[in-house]
């Protein structure tokens, strides 16, 4: 599910990049197929992203069921942050197909704005809430239970604050979206989240913390 989230979200932005990199798209000839399709990749994304919770609750919520429930939420915070970006290219599509005849500079306009708004909820979702939940919240449960090495985990606690703080940069002005600064502060997290998805599809949780944590659950 973690390997799924990459192949689904790299791709899904490349598809949408005609609709983000013309202001005029919403007036233009349009790659509306291209675009649907990014947001079918999303919307796998969602699946994959509220699946990683809700599998690995089970097992996290004998060593901490406070913060595996908040994995759980931050998830699905996340995943409804994607969705309204999804909603807002979509709409771009729709009026693209359905406003002919409108004003070109207001649906430039609307199109800017829903463009927008998509930009802002990858900030707070996979730019800001994927910092507490992905990064500090499993990270510190991966790293306390031993269930994978804790040397990876520590990705996850360092990664963590970097989202977190770059997101906050972007939201008060201090760096811009897509800067090399938030691309730089983005690394741990991403090797986190990857090195997790492998070493899980690989070799599993480690037997022995596995183990402890039945015996310590109720």
């Amino acid at each position: 599910l973690f390997l799924i989230t990459f192949i689904t979200s790299i791709p899904a932005y490349f598809f949408y990049v005609p609709v983000l990199d013309d202001p005029r798209y919403i007036v233009g000839a349009g790659a509306d197929t291209r675009v649907s399709f990014g947001a079918f990749l999303e919307l796998l994304l969602i699946i994959a992203n509220i699946g990683t919770a809700v599998v690995l609750y089970p097992i996290l919520k004998r060593h901490n069921e406070i913060l595996a429930l908040g994995y759980v939420t931050a998830r699905v915070i996340e995943c409804v942050f994607i969705a309204v970006g999804i909603l807002s290219l979509l709409s771009v599509v729709t009026l693209r197909q359905e406003a002919a005849g409108a004003d070109a500079a207001s649906l430039v306009a609307v199109g800017e704005s829903l463009v927008a708004l998509h930009d802002w909820t990858r900030l707070l979702g996979p730019g800001f809430v994927v910092g507490v939940g992905n990064g500090l919240m499993l990270g510190y449960l991966m790293y306390r239970s031993a269930l994978v090495p804790r040397g990876m985990a520590v990705l996850g606690l360092v990664g963590g604050p970097l989202i977190i703080a770059s997101g906050v940069a972007v939201l008060i002005g201090v760096i811009e979206a897509g800067s090399v600064w938030q691309a730089i502060a983005t690394i741990p997290e991403f090797l986190w989240e990857l090195s997790l998805g492998i070493w899980l599809t690989v070799r599993g949780f480690n037997p022995s913390a596995l183990a402890r944590l039945q015996l310590e659950s109720p």
